[in-house]
């Protein structure tokens, strides 16, 4: 080669390994000061077009959920002791502590993930879902042979404390298991829900930071345990679907003993 051949006077910092090496730190550089505002854009895109039952945020307050357990706890105390198991103070003294650290460990919004703290939600709901369970058994049994309901008035209120707190116990477990949970839906990490409420089918007719809470399905029970059937949300899962089947059986026991016994009573 000879020796006016541009090749030879070219400089090695300008060789064309370093010319590439060169290029990729600038383009590294070029994405780490542009990656916060690409960042920002894509979470407002996120936000303008995908609902917010669908994508992750900083999880539902705690204040609903709280009252509601702590209501269901009230209402096991006022029970006479033949509707309750054991000595009146044990269930509800092991759902409060359960109750205490659970607020404690998340005392405002639910997003903290931990197989702790969803194993303990989970047996504290189980504790009251039994306490009720015992309860609406003893209450029908002892309307079946006469043995409860020398009043209207009281049975009235012992029934509509059975029935209130089975109200609570499903929408507990409505919610706890709906799309894995609080945690998970907070986190969207499953993307199919177990229940259908009509803000995902009609996303128009609600705002986009729309996502169910505990009042959703606290709703969902209610109606579930009046209508005896799903009313304008439906169960998509099969365990949905066996839930709320369970749930508008015992309703309508315990409405239908409850009031039959009142009317005899009262004539």
């Amino acid at each position: 080669m000879s020796s006016a051949d541009p090749v030879d006077h070219v400089p090695p910092e300008h060789s064309v390994p370093r010319l590439i090496e060169s290029l990729h730190d600038n383009l590294k550089r070029l994405e780490q000061a542009c990656a916060p505002e690409v960042t920002a854009a894509a979470k407002t895109v996120e936000k303008e077009l995908v609902p917010a039952w669908r994508r992750a945020t900083e999880g539902e307050h705690r204040l609903p959920i709280a009252a509601a357990i702590a209501l269901a706890i009230a209402l096991q105390l006022v029970l006479p002791s033949r509707l309750v198991i054991g000595p009146a103070w044990l269930l509800p003294t092991l759902e409060g502590l359960l109750f205490v650290g659970l607020t404690t460990a998340n005392p405002r919004r639910i997003n903290r993930t931990s197989n702790v703290l969803r194993a303990a939600s989970v047996a504290l709901i189980a504790l009251i879902s039994v306490a009720n369970a015992f309860a609406t058994a003893e209450l029908i049994y002892g309307l079946i042979n006469g043995k409860e309901g020398d009043s209207a008035g009281v049975l009235i209120s012992r029934g509509a404390s059975v029935y209130i707190t089975n109200i609570i116990v499903f929408a507990l477990w409505y919610w706890e298991w709906d799309r894995g949970g609080p945690v998970a839906r907070a986190q969207a990490l499953r993307p199919y829900p177990d229940f259908l409420f009509p803000q995902m089918t009609k996303p128009d007719l609600a705002p986009m930071d729309w996502q169910p809470n505990f009042i959703d399905y606290f709703y969902v029970s209610f109606t579930n345990a009046t209508a005896f059937s799903p009313t304008d949300t439906m169960p998509l899962s099969r365990w949905a679907k066996m839930l709320m089947l369970i749930q508008s059986a015992v309703a309508l026991l315990t409405v239908a003993f409850v009031i039959a016994r009142a009317v005899n009573v009262l004539k």
